[in-house]
């Protein structure tokens, strides 16, 4: 009754009292009104507190990526791109939702829904999610999938671990299915929940838009510094952390030349060398480079009589030889071939590994033939000598024949070869050789050029001995012994079998063969072990057969592709197909002429996250080579690039890469960076990218407009020039170039202290 009286408005009362004791009840009763509708709300089910979460999380991020474009895209300075078929390709065939599918998948899931996304699935019909949780143990196995396992089997443990990994399977299917019904929610709630998220710009914000925020102005405040560190403008976290080198028990097997990154990755900047001037362009560069690039005197003092390296005045001179061909790397290449011609360069005999390399002059002459040769050679006594072969404009990354296989898979190098490689072969059942065995194709060759195939000194002649009877053990069948007259120098060629008949066929198992559970395609961080695979006989899987010769090859779909699912979710030849157009187009349509690149500058080229190698492929008619990265926790698609004739690595960006600083004319992400921020910083890959990038050269990313908002804000911080920017449906692609500038200030890495 109360309440009847206090709000009665009748005119009769008028005294300035009665108004003001009005207008308060008015006020407190709508107040209560408020309240009552605002407890009201909170009643729903359960089921649909969580569903208006998770939409309200996609909400704002969509509405934050949205303003994130509008942000980018207006900004001035930048070119903008134009081209209608580079914005017909991305519209149609990448548009990844990263958070569309909930916090609760797993990267697998996450990165297997962008693959399709990009290709024109993304429009899926309901319970699709849980199908393709379901099949993923038909798709490709991912590296750090492959490597772990192959580790959980060495440690004897596969059978409890394969329980787990099926529990985990399981609860990602159960968590898929949840998020798929989520999604299934009636139009009122999800008006509802536009209408609760769209408070998150009012006066209540949300954890997620003042995280983001938060994101943001890290990223926009970072101070970088430049790292003080023993070995200068030529650091390599994860080979000059002498604070986990001077723990190691032994050094025997090259323990210290092996990878030990820092437990958090360096974010400071890399010192350039003084006097430092932009690379001398191909194929000027294979014969010089500029000596305060790389000013090492030490191999040009110890090698300068092999022809290995020379000083010239303000150059560092490369007459094209070594150890075994002081007359020219032409000269031996030609040698090779005609010891035995079915070698073919450039046609039967594509990509090859050469071991122990110098200055990689072997490699770097091979381009005459249409030969590409991964070169590779530890960081040791033998000053620069990878650094060197980049400078040049030549293949080469830094490892050495230790205690773990290298980072390739297996069955893929059509030759290996080894000049005078310092590698001890025949010792310990021959583990390093059987290492090679394993990256070899089978029908491929090994050619030794070595001392002991051609002198008779007592030593030569024992590890002659220890050889022959070891590659006999291993099946490898000696094809030819010649001797080079005119570098006084001999060979050796081997042939690894492409039948298993020689391994049954064998008295003694010994070396032995692996398990049938052991995965060679599994390499990252995996053990060495002294046992051999067998090769593979059935048509229908790799290996079985030899490619197509060279240039067919390159866009030749492999027979064994035709029982895979592909990595977007098509059939893997329909997938190698879309993937090779998709990116002759982008190449031709953008790339080459509407970024403003001088590509008379661009040897030596990354693709930081390659899938089918269809980026690499485009490029093949210029005159540049691509390292093909593969990720460790993307889809295991390296073999397919071997079997292009292409090469590439496996690689975790959250570590630092095998090169030394400043060796890469371009660097190209395809949707690296937004998977990447999930399991590690992007200020660290950043400094990674600076540090392997050389000063003005070309960093092109491809990614959501959010990640490419937070990478062009650090490279602007970085006073890196942005050349274009474009943006289409949430999805970006950033050019930029590098510059010169290095900070002032200094941060000390006590790790990379001697």
């Amino acid at each position: 009754m109360a309440m009847g009286k206090y709000s009665r408005v009748d005119g009769k009362k008028s005294s300035s009292g009665h108004g003001l004791t009005i207008t308060i009840v008015v006020f407190v009763s709508l107040c209560l009104v408020g309240a009552w509708m605002f407890m009201s709300s909170w009643s729903a089910p359960t089921e649909s507190v969580d569903f208006s979460s998770s939409q309200t999380t996609n909400d704002v991020e969509t509405t934050t990526k949205t303003d994130s474009t509008n942000e980018e895209v207006d900004r001035g300075g930048s070119k903008r791109f134009s081209d209608e078929t580079e914005v017909v390709t991305e519209s149609n065939e990448e548009k990844p939702d990263p958070e569309s599918s909930g916090e609760e998948k797993t990267e697998q899931v996450e990165e297997k829904k962008e693959f399709e996304d990009k290709n024109g699935e993304g429009d899926r019909k309901d319970g699709e999610g849980e199908k393709e949780t379901e099949s993923e143990s038909e798709k490709e196995k991912t590296q750090l999938e492959e490597s772990s396992e192959e580790n959980k089997s060495e440690d004897g443990n596969a059978t409890e671990e394969n329980t787990e990994e099926n529990n985990t399977e399981k609860k990602t299917e159960e968590s898929a299915g949840e998020t798929e019904e989520n999604t299934e929610k009636s139009s009122g709630e999800q008006d509802e929940i536009k209408k609760e998220s769209s408070t998150g710009s009012g006066a209540w914000s949300t954890q997620l838009v003042e995280s983001q925020n938060e994101k943001k102005t890290q990223v926009s405040s970072i101070k970088w510094k430049v790292c003080n560190v023993t070995a200068g403008p030529d650091y390599i976290p994860c080979l000059d952390n002498w604070q986990a080198i001077r723990k190691l028990h032994s050094t025997k097997h090259y323990e210290h030349r092996e990878r030990h990154c820092p437990e958090e990755s360096p974010t400071c900047l890399v010192s350039l060398p003084e006097g430092y001037k932009r690379s001398i362009k191909w194929p000027k560069s294979r014969e010089k480079i500029w000596y305060n690039n790389i000013p090492h005197t030490k191999l040009a003092e110890v090698k300068g009589h092999q022809n290995w390296v020379k000083m010239s005045g303000e150059y560092l001179t490369f007459p094209g030889g070594g150890t075994q061909f002081k007359n020219g790397a032409l000269h031996y290449i030609d040698f090779v071939q005609a010891s035995y011609p079915d070698i073919a360069w450039g046609n039967r005999t594509r990509v090859i590994l050469d071991v122990g390399c110098g200055v990689a002059s072997f490699g770097g002459y091979l381009f005459d033939r249409d030969v590409l040769a991964l070169s590779f050679a530890p960081k040791d006594e033998h000053e620069a000598q990878v650094q060197f072969a980049l400078e040049r404009g030549i293949p080469a990354m830094s490892n050495v024949m230790g205690t773990k296989r290298l980072p390739f898979p297996g069955s893929v190098f059509d030759l290996i070869h080894c000049a005078r490689c310092r590698v001890p072969w025949h010792i310990e059942g021959g583990k390093l050789l059987l290492e090679l065995n394993r990256a070899l194709r089978p029908g491929g060759f090994f050619v030794w050029s070595a001392t002991p195939v051609y002198r008779k000194t007592e030593e030569d002649v024992g590890i002659w001995k220890a050889m022959s009877k070891l590659t006999k053990a291993m099946c490898w069948k000696l094809m030819t012994i010649k001797k080079d007259k005119l570098n006084e120098v001999g060979a050796a060629i081997y042939q690894k079998p492409m039948t298993n008949d020689c391994y049954n066929q064998r008295s003694q198992n010994e070396p032995p063969l692996c398990k049938d559970s052991d995965d060679k395609n599994a390499a990252w961080n995996v053990p060495l072990e002294a046992c051999m695979h067998k090769v593979t006989e059935d048509s229908s899987k790799r290996g079985a057969a030899w490619p197509e010769s060279w240039p067919e090859r390159v866009e030749t779909v492999p027979q064994w592709l035709d029982s895979q699912e592909g990595v977007y979710g098509k059939p893997a030849p329909e997938d190698f197909t879309a993937d090779q157009e998709r990116w002759k187009t982008i190449v031709s349509k953008s790339y080459l002429n509407g970024m403003g690149i001088d590509w008379s500058y661009v040897r030596n080229v990354m693709d930081m996250r390659a899938v089918y190698g269809g980026f690499a492929a485009a490029l093949k008619d210029l005159k540049l080579w691509v390292m093909n990265v593969v990720p460790i926790d993307s889809a295991d698609t390296l073999p397919i690039i071997y079997e292009r004739g292409l090469f590439g690595i496996y690689h975790d960006w959250c570590e630092s890469f095998s090169t030394y600083p400043r060796t890469y004319d371009l660097l190209h992400a395809d949707h690296l960076f937004s998977a990447l921020k999930k399991r590690c910083s992007l200020v660290s890959a950043m400094a990674e990218v600076d540090r392997i990038l050389r000063p003005q050269g070309t960093f092109i990313v491809r990614d959501d407009m959010e990640t490419i908002g937070e990478i062009e804000k650090m490279v602007k911080s970085m006073k890196w020039n942005v050349r274009m920017t474009h943006s289409k449906d949430g999805e970006g692609v950033l050019s930029v170039q590098k510059s010169l500038w290095r900070p002032t200030e200094v941060e000390t890495i006590t790790s990379a202290i001697v």
